[in-house]
């Protein structure tokens, strides 16, 4: 008798079949994580001193901006790998 876990396992596995990757395909995805990890790092170093610089002054307005510019900043990068990683996979 098999569980519920295997039955939706097998369900999902009818209604959208795995995909396989070409060592080729690991290989680009796997440059692209470095890729935006090292951009992503990037940003929060710059922002992070703009933000440092600014709780320095006591200008807690402008950390705030950087703060919330950064989140953005790493929410639009995140989903421009995604989109890229997305085209990788589909051939």
């Amino acid at each position: 008798m098999k569980t519920a876990y295997e039955l939706a396992m097998e369900r999902l596995a009818k209604s959208a079949p795995t995909v396989k990757l070409t060592d080729e395909q690991k290989k680009k995805l796997a440059e692209l994580d470095s890729f935006y990890t090292a951009r992503i790092a990037e940003r929060e170093l710059g922002l992070q001193a703009e933000i440092t610089q600014a709780e320095a002054r006591g200008d807690f307005e402008s950390a705030e901006k950087y703060t919330t510019q950064l989140a953005a900043e790493r929410r639009n990068l995140q989903a421009e790998l995604q989109e890229k990683k997305e085209k990788i996979r589909q051939g």
